[in-house]
């Protein structure tokens, strides 16, 4: 295109927040009139991503709509933009959720609205801008800025254990970033260039791939998260409002996977290969150990939180299986996990607007009192589980198909850990909607109202219609996945090194 449409569209968040900084009045208009042009800068950001898509061209493999200017030229880094069959799903997940997350917090934030708005639209920006990053330091930039936001979304309208839980987030984040960080100096010292497109056609020694792997991997499985690095994430759902669980959950996560696809399989493939049982290990007991501390948890925040690293346990499968149905699959599932995860909070978010409760044991019997709401929460519950006919189905079926011939007991152990997900999920859903009302007020509660109704229902409808007709998905991603598996497929002698092992 003539004009910088990737720009537009990461910079289109930030000029809403400046709009939200210039709003005045008494204080219940502002209050209005911010949440006004919040709803209003992440709906055209979202319809920027949809048009965006309906421009990109499925049929070729490079990199679309790219923006290059100089930025540092003495070090010889650019600000270069552009987008491919993958980051533009998650483009439109991103714009997606956000505009749901305003919508949703239109009711619940009452205190600082003005802050928490800039809060949010500059966290939009952030995620976008990583997304659409070519060049290894503005990925770092926008991958690294995002904290900040978040870090403040959560310790100011989080829960009483906020301060905790946000100083576990950003220190463990922090500790991945600088490794992270290191890799990246180490990259352009050796390649002389930051461009992520020249750095995957680079071919490095083998024994700096690996060096740079175990870099590159201790950050990105800090933020995916992977086990054991997980434990930051439970707290850090528990504690933060339900739109920061949203994004968390919907989208964040899915920057570490999205990390691993830019870098580490394309960059590092020699390294990539001989690592992969070691990550089929981690990500098999992230599968069964998460599910089954699910299965015990009376905190339904939890309860999703510990299902979110049992569902990117099987994303990392698949990315590592380096198969084009385990990558498309792995790619599904990041999307319908940011979906149903996000749904799930959501839902957990109603009830707790109205009864200040996310205790399992405190419900039950809410079929009778919110029908429309118990059904909306099974469309949920049956993506979770990955039921045929939901999105979560073609992910799963996909990463198993995928990595089935290259390691069969990852395969079998990993159906196993659909087993447990069905259990915890549908034992979740038996509590909270049959069985016999535990509290008094449960008798008051009123079923969703318009606008809970106008945010859950394009949510049930992208989840039923991605498991029903994924492909659309499919066909975009298709040849981009491809070009990322021929760049990712090791040297002969590496190949013979993992076959020994």
């Amino acid at each position: 295109m003539d004009w910088p449409v990737l720009s537009i569209l990461i910079f289109q968040p930030l000029i809403g927040a400046l709009f939200v900084c210039l709003v005045r009045g008494d204080q219940e208009l502002v209050a209005t009139n911010v949440k006004a042009v919040g709803l209003w800068s992440t709906g055209i950001t979202f319809l920027l991503a949809c048009f965006l898509w309906t421009q990109f061209d499925a049929t070729v493999s490079n990199f679309q709509f790219l923006e290059e200017r100089t930025w540092i030229p003495s070090l010889g880094i650019s600000y270069l933009l552009g987008i491919d069959g993958i980051s533009i799903i998650f483009i439109i997940l991103t714009s997606f959720l956000s505009f749901i997350c305003i919508l949703s917090s239109w009711e619940v934030i009452t205190d600082r609205v003005r802050e928490y708005m800039v809060g949010f639209l500059l966290l939009e920006t952030m995620i976008l801008g990583a997304f659409c990053a070519l060049d290894t330091v503005l990925f770092y930039m926008f991958f690294e800025g995002l904290l900040i936001p978040m870090f403040i979304i959560i310790g100011i309208w989080g829960g009483p254990g906020r301060i905790r839980a946000t100083l576990k987030f950003f220190l463990y984040t922090l500790a991945g970033s600088v490794l992270f960080l290191l890799a990246i100096l180490l990259l352009y010292l050796e390649a002389g260039s930051s461009s992520i497109p020249v750095l995957m056609r680079n071919e490095f020694a083998f024994s700096f791939q690996i060096w740079l792997w175990l870099l590159v991997f201790a950050s990105f499985a800090v933020k995916i998260p992977m086990w054991p690095f997980h434990t930051w994430l439970p707290e850090a759902h528990v504690e933060a409002p339900t739109a920061g669980s949203v994004i968390l959950a919907g989208v964040l996560l899915k920057l570490g996977a999205y990390g691993f696809i830019r870098f580490s399989l394309p960059m590092f493939p020699d390294a990539t290969a001989y690592f992969t049982p070691f990550v089929f290990i981690l990500s098999v007991i992230a599968i069964i150990y998460t599910s089954l501390v699910a299965l015990v948890q009376e905190d339904m925040k939890k309860l999703i939180a510990y299902s979110s690293v049992a569902h990117m346990g099987f994303v990392t499968i698949g990315l590592f299986s380096l198969t084009i149905q385990g990558v498309e699959g792995a790619v599904v599932i990041m999307l319908s996990h940011g979906l149903v995860s996000a749904s799930l909070f959501l839902s957990v978010g109603v009830l707790y607007d109205r009864t200040h409760s996310r205790l399992i044991k405190d419900y039950g019997g809410l079929v009778d009192k919110m029908p429309v709401y118990a059904f909306a929460l099974m469309v949920f519950s049956l993506g979770a589980i990955g039921l045929p006919g939901t999105s979560g189905f073609v992910g799963e079926m996909l990463v198993l198909v995928g990595v089935f011939p290259i390691s069969t007991w990852t395969a079998l152990f990993a159906g196993f850990g659909v087993v447990l997900g069905a259990a915890y999920m549908l034992w979740l859903y038996k509590r909270v909607i049959f069985g016999e009302n535990t509290m008094e007020r449960i008798g008051a509660l009123s079923d969703l109202g318009v606008r809970e109704r106008c945010i859950f229902i394009p949510l049930v409808v992208a989840i039923l219609l991605i498991g029903v007709y994924p492909r659309p998905v499919l066909n975009t991603m298709h040849l981009s996945v491809e070009k990322l598996l021929l760049l990712s497929q090791p040297s002969l002698q590496v190949k013979k090194i993992s076959l020994v092992k």
